[in-house]
């Protein structure tokens, strides 16, 4: 948390220039020792600390701030990086983008390399391989960073998320007032909250309806590519759900393969939802019914609060994360 005394206020109480006292905090050459006595004694009975983040800002030549993210070639993840350059561009920085495809050890690597370099802070969208949240809860003590999206809730930073819980049980609770009852939730690893949450909400819709929940229908994929659709079209075939909630985007598209390929027509034989902030899946046949973010917002909400650290603003801190609302968007791959 920032501290609530400024350096204003320190040199107004000595009569000094804010300057004088930021030298004598810093133990400059340039100031007595009799002076440097006095800043230090009451900067400690006022209970000062240097703000770290302020301080980088001041000195931080680059001018730059670091977008990490698990991929680029993502339309959520592009809406986000659009709104985050237009924050920064307003103050005159520049952005680099990582992208760690879902790598636990690329991720590590990055944010290695960005606290040795002169990165002001950074926007962070985690991977999903593995929990790594230890290494962030240290790093954010160290550099300002807000996370979006993707987050560890057990880790004091900032956070910009959406209302996955609620998302995902309005999805499962539309699917069932469209007459599924066999619902097959096909999901990412639950390492981040996210997952968790996504996973959860779709359960407690099931069970808030009376209907039979079967463990057997949580499908957990990975980013694989084919196997993804391999392992969907076994859950079909086998467990013959009449609808599917696909918790990410990239999963919608097998799930539309895999019915095509199986002879079910959607949504006569078999319903489908899915997140996504794709435009393309308005052109399925037939058109995707899809909770979307509101990506922009987020990028922009997340770079907005991390200028604020970087300004040196007071009372920035994990009070300040938030939670936007994603929106149910109906069209016929759902039939109602």
């Amino acid at each position: 948390m920032i501290n609530s005394i400024s350096l204003k206020q320190l040199a107004e109480e000595l009569n000094l220039s804010t300057a004088s006292v930021s030298r004598a905090l810093n133990d400059s050459y340039e100031i007595s020792t009799a002076t440097k006595e006095r800043v230090l004694a009451l900067a400690k009975r006022m209970n000062y600390e240097v703000n770290p983040f302020a301080s980088n800002l001041r000195y931080v030549k680059s001018k730059t701030i670091a977008i990490i993210i698990p991929e680029i070639a993502n339309q959520f993840f592009a809406q986000t990086i659009n709104a985050i350059e237009e924050v920064a561009r307003e103050h005159g920085f520049h952005v680099l983008i990582y992208q760690t495809h879902e790598k636990s050890e690329v991720e590590l690597s990055f944010t290695q390399r960005l606290l040795n370099g002169r990165i002001a802070g950074i926007l962070i969208s985690a991977s999903s391989e593995s929990d790594i949240s230890e290494h962030f809860s240290e790093l954010s003590k160290k550099v300002p960073m807000v996370f979006f999206d993707r987050v560890y809730d057990n880790i004091e930073t900032v956070k910009v998320t959406t209302n996955d819980y609620e998302s995902a049980y309005s999805a499962t609770q539309h699917l069932i007032d469209c007459g599924c009852r066999n619902i097959l939730y096909c999901g990412g690893p639950t390492v981040l909250t996210i997952g968790k949450k996504r996973l959860a909400g779709h359960v407690d819709a099931i069970k808030a309806n009376k209907l039979i929940f079967n463990e057997e229908m949580i499908l957990e994929i990975g980013h694989e590519g084919f196997r993804n659709s391999n392992k969907i079209k076994n859950a079909v075939s086998v467990l013959k759900p009449d609808g599917i909630l696909s918790s990410m985007e990239e999963f919608s598209f097998p799930c539309y393969s895999v019915c095509y390929e199986l002879g079910l027509q959607i949504p006569d034989d078999i319903k489908i939802v899915s997140f996504s902030n794709s435009d393309s899946v308005a052109f399925l046949n037939p058109p995707l019914t899809t909770i979307t973010q509101p990506a922009f917002e987020i990028g922009q909400k997340a770079a907005v609060i991390l200028f604020k650290m970087l300004g040196g603003k007071r009372n920035v801190n994990i009070d300040h994360s938030c939670e936007l609302k994603s929106l149910l968007i109906k069209r016929a791959s759902t039939g109602c």
